[in-house]
């Protein structure tokens, strides 16, 4: 069975916490980049809430207050590595500082 490649994407990441990827299945999250798109250095957070509860408990954080340095990239999910979500996880993203970081995610949807 062929796999369904997608994206995500948020061009200009503010301070509020946004949604990349709400999961409606069972899906495989292949790649990550966030970019600070600033002449200053910024701090990012990405997590997984798992099944969007929003507690302090079910959040997963992949990347928690990490720096970037100005005009430069990080690659969260690094050498085939992947990172599973399920029905109703969110990934989130945030920024320190508004409108700083562009965020780009690769998944595939409905692994199967």
């Amino acid at each position: 069975m062929a796999q369904d490649f997608e994206k995500s994407y948020k061009s200009q990441v503010t301070t509020a916490a946004y949604t990349l990827i709400t999961s409606n299945s069972d899906d495989a999250i292949v790649g990550i980049r966030l970019t600070n798109i600033t002449t200053s250095a910024i701090t990012v957070d990405c997590w997984v809430d798992v099944a969007g509860a929003g507690t302090t408990a079910s959040v997963v954080y992949l990347a928690d207050d990490l720096s970037i340095a100005p005009k430069s990239s990080v690659e969260l999910i690094q050498g085939g590595s992947k990172v599973v979500i399920q029905s109703t996880d969110l990934l989130r993203v945030q920024s320190g500082t508004a409108d700083s970081c562009a965020a780009y995610v690769s998944y595939i949807d409905a692994i199967s």
